[in-house]
């Protein structure tokens, strides 16, 4: 398999944590945004919206960090971490659908004003992080994890942005139940950190 990345992308990150999670061999392949090169032909082949990750099996060619974590637990068959009863399958699902939704909005969209130059609107992006960090600080009252009684693909789905949330301002030490899972996640065997940036609130700690 090859999975094309970049390291400072969380959805890229999404991707590499899981495959090491599970210790499916891989190749890595780095994708020099700064060049354009998600927007060459051959890149755009893979993915016609020009992002990244995008994984590589074979035939199978997959482009949506989402997408690329069910084809690896379903490739792989690891049950544990992509449930089968239909309860189980739909509570993943939700916490999938809001990692695109509410987190690609709100912490992923202020880190990207910092860390990208992106023209968004900061202090919007802000405000819906917090809205959403305080339903998962809720949610994960009482339960170690977001949707199962064990990991699922949906704690990884949801990780890298909100670990590294303080990169766009976002601040996250009242969050105090998000912050035990986020030390959980990281104390699994096979986790692998989210490169780091010097920007937002991570400047001044």
């Amino acid at each position: 398999m090859k999975l094309y990345y970049h390291p400072l992308s969380g959805h890229s990150h999404r991707a590499r944590l899981f495959l090491s999670l599970i210790d499916a061999p891989y190749e890595a392949i780095e994708v020099d945004l700064a060049a354009g090169a998600h927007k060459s032909p051959e890149y755009l082949r893979m993915n016609r919206f020009g992002q990244v990750p995008v994984l590589v099996d074979g035939d199978a060619v997959i482009s949506d960090s989402n997408a690329i974590l069910v084809y690896l637990a379903k490739k792989h068959g690891k049950d544990e971490w992509l449930p089968q009863t239909p309860a189980a399958a739909a509570a993943v699902q939700r916490w999938l659908s809001v990692a695109a939704g509410e987190i690609a909005y709100g912490p992923a969209a202020a880190r990207l004003v910092t860390v990208f130059n992106a023209k968004l609107d900061a202090d919007d992006a802000i405000r819906r992080a917090h809205a959403v960090l305080k339903v998962i600080d809720d949610e994960l009252a009482g339960r170690e994890w977001i949707a199962e009684g064990s990991p699922t693909i949906a704690d990884v789905a949801l990780y890298g942005y909100i670990a590294r949330a303080p990169e766009g301002n976002v601040d996250i030490a009242a969050y105090r139940n998000v912050n035990a899972w986020l030390h959980r996640v990281e104390a699994l065997s096979g986790f692998v950190e989210f490169r780091k940036t010097p920007v937002g609130l991570t400047a001044n700690s």
